[in-house]
């Protein structure tokens, strides 16, 4: 009886988490080609994979170096995904989109982990 419970609890959890709304921060550093690039990248991806789920804020680290420091940012590009937990941060190049879902956890159930596949 107790593992129906866990299994109830666990299966509610999974059902929040799929209509979840992710709240995501982007740290870029000026208008560098590079910080166009990870904003194109960033939206790109949040387009595809979080079907209008998400919040994505843009921060320049030069115009707000107080928020980066909060944060521990310490090299730009950096993605920040507050919520849903756990918080995650991926520093560099966004362009690989496997690299980020599977960082965030936003690999499709149907989509294999292994590379190539």
């Amino acid at each position: 009886m107790a593992a129906e419970t866990a299994l109830e609890r666990l299966e509610a959890a999974i059902a929040k988490l799929e209509g979840a709304r992710y709240e995501l921060t982007l740290f870029v550093n000026g208008a560098s080609s590079s910080s166009a690039r990870a904003i194109r990248d960033a939206r790109t991806l949040c387009e595809a994979h979080l079907d209008g789920r998400y919040d994505l804020a843009i921060v320049d680290v030069n115009q707000d170096p107080e928020l980066a420091m909060d944060h521990r940012v310490l090299a730009t590009p950096t993605l920040l995904k507050e919520n849903p937990a756990p918080e995650r941060m991926l520093v560099g190049d966004l362009s690989d989109s496997d690299r980020v879902l599977i960082a965030f956890d936003l690999r499709d159930a149907g989509s294999s982990a292994e590379p190539g596949g």
